[in-house]
């Protein structure tokens, strides 16, 4: 969908509230990626694992609910 993809950067340059939700989902990702390099996760490691995770995943939900927003006030003003 790069009509979704376009309108992501152009959020992610003009939106504050999108910007800060979309570092804060990288972050998550980096630290993730961290988690999954240890050869022997504790379980504390799978614990925090878990819990980015569904962050990660509220974060998601609310970046594509800004995007449906914008999309439809978008069609609104085109229609």
């Amino acid at each position: 969908m790069p009509e979704i993809e376009a309108l992501k950067q152009e959020l992610s340059k003009t939106d504050d509230d999108f910007r800060q939700l979309l570092e804060e989902h990288r972050q998550y990702e980096l630290r993730l990626e961290a988690l999954s390099q240890k050869s022997l996760p504790s379980p504390d490691d799978e614990v925090e694992e878990k819990r980015i995770k569904v962050h990660k995943l509220h974060l998601k939900d609310q970046m594509e609910s800004m995007l449906r927003t914008h999309l439809t006030e978008h069609a609104a003003v085109t229609a």
